[in-house]
């Protein structure tokens, strides 16, 4: 019989196949912290240096990433994947934590299905914000109307939310 894997594999697996191979080395190195739920014992949130990188959705097994996640997963994965790239009129409301329409999307990933988590970018690859994809990518670039990326949060307002986040961690 095989060795049970560690949850650093498990999670490392999961973002491989979410994002794609070699994801999961560079979102998760060795000495991320791992933090399970008091109430079920599963794994929940991730942790790198006190900041959260990304949080285990319990309904689809999947990791909604933080701005500093989706940053890591940027410059680590060679060509990115899931990523929005918009108008720079519209980088004022997108990073507040407003929907991304798709008249203001400039390219995207041909490979995003709606419900994924993706990352929105402006013009000089900057991640401006995270969110899930409303629509496929080739849709949000072919489509004038409609909302292309439902945002989760905003690059200003994970700086609002880092102290919280931080004197949460060092209750646990």
């Amino acid at each position: 019989m095989g060795d049970k894997p560690t949850d650093l594999q498990k999670i490392r697996g999961i973002v491989d196949y979410q994002f794609g191979r070699g994801a999961g080395e560079g979102l998760f190195p060795d000495r991320v912290k791992i933090v399970h739920s008091k109430r079920t014992g599963r794994i929940r949130h991730v942790y790198l240096d006190e900041n959260r990188l990304a949080t285990l959705r319990p309904l689809d097994g999947f990791f909604s990433l933080t701005i500093l996640g989706a940053k890591r997963l940027l410059t680590h994965l060679t060509p990115p994947r899931l990523w929005v790239r918009v108008q720079k009129e519209a980088e004022p409301f997108i990073v507040r934590g407003k929907s991304v329409f798709a008249k203001h999307v400039i390219d995207a990933d041909d490979e995003i299905r709606p419900q994924e988590e993706v990352i929105v970018t402006n013009e000089e690859n900057e991640v401006l914000a995270v969110g899930r994809a409303m629509l496929t990518g080739r849709e949000m670039k072919a489509f004038k109307r409609g909302v292309a990326v439902r945002v989760r949060r905003g690059v200003e307002e994970e700086v609002k939310n880092t102290d919280q986040d931080y004197n949460k961690v060092r209750e646990l």
